[in-house]
């Protein structure tokens, strides 16, 4: 590429600003919010119980003592 085509790519990059990310607010009820937040504590949970299982090398109804 020639030096004006490099300088006007780089100047058009420069330009562009990147979006803002779209985050939901919180909010009362069935909202988007709150589908995000429980779905990373479901994730959090799900972690834990993996991890809980290798520590203790006992599965879920054992551990609780169901079984």
């Amino acid at each position: 590429m020639n030096e004006s085509v490099k300088s006007e790519v780089e100047k058009n990059k420069a330009d562009k600003k990147p979006e803002p990310f779209n985050q939901p607010e919180p909010a009362f009820g069935w909202t988007a919010y709150a589908e995000q937040i429980n779905g990373r504590f479901a994730m959090l949970g799900f972690v834990v119980l993996l991890l809980i299982e290798v520590f203790t090398q006992q599965n879920l109804l054992t551990w609780l003592g169901l079984r």
